[in-house]
């Protein structure tokens, strides 16, 4: 049987307030008060993220200068380096709870690999594994960040959050305020690059919520959130 799958259209919002949204799913997860499984879907303004692995000298402009050109700098928790995040970029974040796949998180890692492949090959886009280096590659360029972390339910089951960063239409420019993933020898690209025209973000929204439900087999329901929730 299908799982079902709540699956929450966001809009721009600002990072603080994701990982806010994302860190009270998880709690309500790890609490057993409330099962639903839950995908966000958004973008995020322009936004750094340092990972556990990460370092700040991987970020190439000055704090005052990315200051004036709108970046924020957080540090999270999740695994990885230093990621970009803003306009024209789809991000997901599913906050599941990982009985109904096994329990396996290397195989839910591949899993969010594996359905933005998919989604990608619909168009005729390529996209492949790179060794040992996470994320989704056309050739030696990046489309697609996978960053995940996972909490531990008393039961032992574990509860993902963080997710996937697809850029579809992103100003490609703005990644040279980083060593993206602290990897200096690939580029990144995105959908529009790659297609050689902009895309419509509600049609890659809907395809990568196809593809993630026929990979983790779910049956969604779509929701969005008001001004007031977010």
């Amino acid at each position: 049987m299908a799982v079902a799958l709540d699956w929450q259209s966001l809009g721009e919002i600002d990072y603080d307030r994701a990982l806010q949204l994302q860190l009270a799913r998880v709690e309500a997860l790890l609490a057993g008060v409330d099962e639903r499984q839950t995908v966000f879907a958004l973008e995020h303004p322009r936004t750094i993220t340092i990972g556990r692995n990460g370092t700040r000298d991987h970020i190439l402009l000055p704090a005052e200068v990315l200051e004036r050109q709108g970046f924020v700098v957080r540090e999270v928790d999740r695994g990885g380096d230093v990621t970009y995040h803003g306009p024209g970029q789809l991000v997901l974040y599913p906050i599941l709870h990982l009985a109904p796949w096994e329990n396996d998180v290397a195989k839910f890692v591949r899993n969010l690999e594996e359905f933005v492949i998919r989604a990608l090959a619909n168009v005729g886009i390529t996209g492949t594994r790179v060794g040992d280096l996470p994320g989704v590659w056309v050739g030696d360029d990046k489309i697609c960040a996978v960053g995940a972390r996972v909490k531990r339910r008393p039961s032992g089951e574990f509860v993902s959050y963080h997710g996937i960063a697809l850029n579809v239409n992103t100003q490609l420019a703005d990644f040279g305020a980083i060593i993206p993933c602290g990897i200096q020898d690939r580029g990144v690209t995105s959908v529009a690059k790659v297609l050689g025209q902009a895309q419509s973000m509600p049609f890659w929204e809907q395809a990568l919520c196809d593809a993630f439900c026929d990979v983790f087999d779910c049956a969604p329901t779509h929701s969005g959130m008001s001004h007031a929730d977010v």
